[in-house]
């Protein structure tokens, strides 16, 4: 594994204690479910009050602007990474929203350098090998949120400048409007952890077009800038430094109309030097298709060394270096997952979750590359052929009743 390739595996787990695209447009939506509401109390001036609430969570920040609702992570030093208490404290906030019939929400984040690199999974791991019961609560709460988003009956933009992994998936792809820059950098590198594309990733990868998101699920290749909008992670583009025109502009909006909201966010994405630039992956678009059309992922290595060319021997080293319990669950997981709901996915990921939590490869994931460090994980099994049918149907079996995720 390369410098680069664990830098970025490193910013994933960084802890502190899918209009117009090349392959897919707007990822459908599902419908709704209802659960608790919040109230908090607002500092401001009496000119400011008829303009502008704010409410600091600390590391999350919520304001209410002629009618729209703004939030914003508030972890630059972990690269925002989620946590569950941020998790607890966004979720009631839109609920309370979409009650309120905000004309839309914006969610964007501080620093510059990531919009959110992922989760707090160290200490999920933790909790797991601890037998605390942080593991179950934060799948289950980060998965009612990825739901309440992609159901979301208000209009939500997600403003997805920089890093943005894992948990940060979750919190920008369930939404209508996807907004990224040429800093934004997507990836799910979960089987190089021992982990699966969760956070409804069974759900809009299938729906990216052909095969590409079975590619960008087992390699965790990171899409950059405009590749995220050619690839459908992205519906616009708008270059970084005019994200604040943007945002004002949006706010400025005295309607929520989707035909009005598209205009701004089109106004801008049409400025952007960005979408000028080629697909990365066009070159070897037709292959991914090709060699990643397979049964198995024993056949899909095979079909990458028989391909003669270097991209294909390159694809299928980095293949074997993922965890071999992981590569099969995800071929799995995609397949399902492309015939199935929002919700269905979320339940069906929320079972692989407690899982992975409770079998070894997750927990020498994040050992090996987080705590650690030494790069060297050692996967149990280590070899494909070590992974049965039988294993893999196991981690895919119902919970008891009452530890599954009910939406």
């Amino acid at each position: 594994m390369n410098k680069i390739r664990r830098s970025v595996y490193r910013l994933y787990l960084t802890t502190t204690t899918s209009t117009g695209s090349l392959f897919a447009g707007h990822l459908p939506s599902c419908s709704s479910f209802r659960s608790r509401q919040i109230s908090s109390s607002c500092k401001m001036s009496s000119r400011e009050q008829t303009q502008k609430a704010t409410r600091s969570e600390g590391e999350v920040i919520f304001e209410e602007i002629k009618g729209k609702g703004v939030i914003t992570l508030n972890r630059p030093k972990a690269l925002n990474a989620l946590n569950l208490s941020m998790i607890e404290s966004i979720f009631p906030v839109l609920k309370e929203w979409e009650s309120a019939n905000k004309q839309f929400v914006i969610i964007k984040a501080e620093g510059g350098k990531a919009f959110c690199a992922g989760g707090d999974i160290k200490s999920v791991t933790d909790s797991a090998k601890e037998g605390s019961n942080l593991y179950k609560e934060f799948f289950k709460r980060e998965y009612f949120l990825n739901n309440l988003i992609g159901t979301l009956t208000v209009p939500y933009i997600a403003l997805i400048d920089g890093i943005t992994m894992g948990g940060g998936v979750g919190l920008s792809v369930h939404g209508p409007y996807r907004v990224a820059t040429e800093r934004t950098m997507f990836a799910m590198p979960e089987t190089a952890i021992g982990l699966f594309p969760d956070v409804g990733g069974s759900y809009f990868l299938p729906r990216l077009g052909g095969k590409l998101g079975l590619y960008l699920a087992l390699t965790g290749y990171r899409l950059k800038g405009g590749d995220t909008f050619k690839a459908g992670v992205a519906t616009h583009m708008c270059q970084s430094n005019m994200l604040p025109m943007l945002e004002q502009d949006l706010i400025s909006l005295d309607s929520h109309k989707p035909q009005d909201i598209e205009q701004v966010l089109k106004k801008y994405h049409d400025q952007c030097p960005d979408i000028k630039k080629p697909f990365s992956l066009d070159p070897h678009m037709v292959d991914i298709n090709k060699f990643f059309n397979a049964g198995s992922v024993e056949e899909i290595i095979s079909n990458l060394n028989k391909s003669g060319s270097e991209w294909g021997k390159k694809t299928a080293e980095n293949l074997g270096k993922m965890s071999p319990t992981s590569l099969k669950i995800s071929l799995k997981l995609l397949e399902v997952g492309a015939t199935l709901d929002l919700q269905e996915c979320l339940q069906i990921e929320y079972r692989l979750t407690q899982r992975c939590c409770e079998d070894h490869d997750f927990i020498e994931g994040v050992r090996a590359l987080l705590v650690d460090k030494d790069q060297n994980p050692k996967w149990k099994p280590n070899t494909l052929e070590g992974v049965t049918n039988a294993t893999v149907d196991k981690y895919f079996s119902e919970l008891p009743s009452d530890r599954e995720l009910a939406l």
